[in-house]
């Protein structure tokens, strides 16, 4: 019988055993000047150069750890005939659209796998239709390759997301739906929306949640997750009798790039982290907050300096490694824009991000990370294991435009417990 794999994430930096991804199809194509900013988007992408920039993504992270595909999962769940009626029946309810319910029951689990994803195109068969500015009846879920915000691992749960935007709210239903039924998964799913749903103030999405140590979570708040949202996970660590730490650092609401903790702060090493420096380490209008959870209790709500100084209080002292390399702003904003802050750690000290920030990768080098071009393990001429710390830097150009870096296009399931 084959083994299930358990949900096992306490850390960012744990060797990555199982990650899942999503490969950008038609789903990224369809879109439109007129529509990017009800997509997400800033920018419209090319997704021929998108899916080249992806499979050299993958192709590395196929060489670390076991990775799997949203859409294979989610054609394999649909099999399943009771679960294929039970989440087509939740998304046409979700996004009211009653009218193309048996036309989406009546397809084969790999048509059904792809349209949910890519879109269903509006039959014009109404004269509300014809008139219709809409050309989808069930839009794409264009920002589905960064699949780390609809799910969230945290220790042995998955959390399933609050998305900020109605646009994503299917990738939750999805990823929910995965996690439930793959015969892959073993874990207990934790749902707001199921748990909470009068209460429409809750937002999470999980480039804002990172996990520092198996009692340490960091959250962002600010556009995509409110303070009700990290209330509603305080709730979900009360019944622990264990000491829990959480540290919450406001976020601009503006300009886009700052959408998740984790285009500011991502944790790279077991000393180590990439820091937007303006927001993160020098003094702003944001507020750093330390809660501490104590037997079922929230003991102390704090306002700190910064998240590096309360991870040095409870036994981490992480060294700051500026995005952007200099203390120059200007290059520090140039490479924050591009997700030079956005990194994704496969063990302690092996990150993978974008080679377009040349200076962060500079940084990093001074630090004592090889810097490996992506294209050099994939053809054979570089072997990641003759490297003990490294930053994989792959092609970004058009990826990044997106609004995300590594950290945002993976969501791993399974790490090794870091000492």
């Amino acid at each position: 019988m084959k083994k299930r794999i358990e949900t096992n994430v306490r850390s960012e930096i744990g060797k990555l055993n199982a990650v899942i991804l999503h490969t950008p199809g038609k789903e990224v194509e369809n879109m439109t000047p007129s529509n990017t900013e009800r997509a997400l988007y800033s920018d419209v992408l090319n997704l021929k150069v998108a899916s080249k920039e992806h499979s050299e993504f993958k192709e590395v992270l196929d060489k670390v750890a076991k990775t799997y595909e949203v859409r294979e999962l989610l054609e394999d769940i649909l099999t399943n005939e009771k679960v294929k009626e039970e989440l087509v029946r939740d998304i046409v309810k979700n996004e009211d659209i009653p009218e193309i319910l048996e036309t989406l029951l009546r397809m084969e689990p790999a048509e059904l796998s792809r349209q949910l994803i890519e879109g269903v195109v509006m039959e014009k068969n109404t004269l509300t239709k014809y008139l219709s500015q809409e050309r989808y009846s069930l839009r794409p879920l264009h920002n589905f390759f960064f699949t780390r915000d609809a799910s969230i691992a945290i220790n042995d749960k998955i959390l399933i997301g609050k998305m900020a935007g109605r646009v994503r709210e299917r990738e939750a239903l999805i990823m929910e739906a995965i996690f439930k039924y793959h015969s892959d998964f073993s874990t207990r799913v934790v749902n707001p929306v199921k748990d909470r749903p009068a209460d429409n103030k809750i937002q999470i999405e999980g480039g804002d949640i990172l996990i520092a140590r198996e009692d340490i979570l960091l959250i962002g708040t600010g556009a995509r997750t409110t303070s009700q949202g990290i209330d509603y996970i305080i709730d979900q660590l009360r019944n622990k009798n264990e000491k829990r730490h959480i540290i919450v650092q406001e976020l601009p609401f503006s300009p886009e790039s700052f959408i998740h903790l984790d285009m500011v702060f991502t944790i790279i090493d077991n000393d180590k982290c990439v820091v937007y420096e303006p927001l993160i380490t020098t003094p702003n209008r944001f507020d750093t907050v330390h809660i501490t959870i104590d037997n079922g209790k929230v003991k102390n709500i704090q306002k700190k300096d910064h998240i590096t100084d309360v991870l040095k209080e409870l036994g981490m002292d992480l060294k700051p490694i500026p995005c952007g390399g200099s203390k120059d702003q200007w290059f520090q904003e140039r490479e924050q824009w591009h997700s030079g802050a956005n990194f994704f750690a496969v063990g302690p000290g092996k990150i993978i991000g974008y080679g377009r920030n040349t200076r962060t990768l500079e940084a990093l080098n001074k630090n004592g990370l090889e810097v490996i071009k992506a294209k050099d393990i994939i053809k054979g001429k570089k072997d990641l294991k003759d490297y003990e710390k490294y930053i994989v830097a792959i092609e970004g150009s058009e990826l990044a435009r997106g609004g995300g870096g590594a950290r945002c296009m993976t969501m791993p399931i399974s790490r090794e417990t870091v000492k």
